[in-house]
């Protein structure tokens, strides 16, 4: 059985930047031979019940999470580990979005840290420079062994060194890095959807986009066998995606509505007590 697991899939729940539904992100999944997928829509989590439909459907296991993109230009994505901490991630998201009003979540670094207990953190750099140092210090600092350095391939040009680089980095700073697919849609067949949703963001026509367009063309979910030879360089950074989704054990089925108790007077239906 294959090792990866594609911890960073965008749905079509984040505006104007996924292109496929949880349903057809969880039935490609399915067919791909992915046993569990991490749905991080940006500074929301409202995907999560469509792709828990999914998980049922497929029986690809659904890890629930999110994006936020702070106000200090980091981005973060955070996955809870249990029931208390997905608790606190719908705090963190409702603080965001009470400032930020519809369809915008701020946040900042100090809020993240104030709701960090249970939650699992991948920050995701571009550059291995100093900037990128001080965040992966904040990083290991706030979350210890569940603070990893996310790693995506951007084919562009010295995109291998640039990953050597963040990964030489997260070792120095003592934080693992860990393989992500930065998935925007469900098949290469979306890929010209998802070029009009950034022709629309960006208020431009598609021949206009230029270098707006998504910053590499294969966003598309991928068979684990296929990430696991393009990350083959990197093989502790797989091995943490398999971490990552064992650490997080939380199931949206834990939070279904239960109906209170209701205690019945002896003699008596509960329709008659009411009465």
């Amino acid at each position: 059985m294959p090792t990866y697991v594609e911890l960073q899939v965008t749905s079509h729940f984040s505006f104007l930047r996924g292109a496929s539904s949880p349903e057809e992100l969880f039935a490609a999944a399915g067919l791909l031979g992915h046993r569990a997928l991490g749905l991080v829509d940006r500074g929301s989590v409202a995907g999560v019940v469509r792709g828990w439909a999914g998980q049922k459907a497929t029986g690809v296991r659904m890890i629930a999470g999110t994006r936020v993109d702070l106000t200090d230009g980091r981005a973060l994505l955070l996955y809870p580990s249990d029931r208390l901490a997905w608790s606190r991630l719908t705090r963190l998201l409702s603080q965001g979005k009470a400032r930020g009003g519809k369809g915008h979540c701020i946040l900042d670094w100090a809020d993240v840290a104030a709701h960090a207990q249970g939650l699992v953190a991948i920050l995701l750099p571009d550059q291995p420079d100093a900037l990128t140092a001080v965040q992966l210090a904040d990083l290991r600092d706030t979350f210890g062994s569940r603070g990893y350095l996310g790693l995506s391939l951007r084919r562009r040009p010295g995109d291998a060194a640039r990953l050597h680089g963040l990964d030489r980095l997260a070792r120095a700073v003592g934080v693992r890095s860990v393989a992500t697919g930065d998935v925007l849609y469900h098949a290469p067949e979306a890929r010209p959807l998802q070029d009009v949703l950034t022709a629309i963001r960006e208020k431009t026509t598609i021949d206009a986009l230029g270098f707006r367009r998504e910053r590499f063309m294969d966003r598309n979910l991928k068979p684990p066998q296929e990430m696991e030879r393009r990350f083959a360089a990197f093989p502790d950074a797989v091995q943490a995606s398999a971490d990552i989704a064992d650490q997080c054990a939380f199931d949206l089925g834990e939070i279904q509505y239960q109906y209170p108790y209701e205690q019945v007077i002896a003699g008596r239906t509960a329709a008659r007590q009411s009465g």
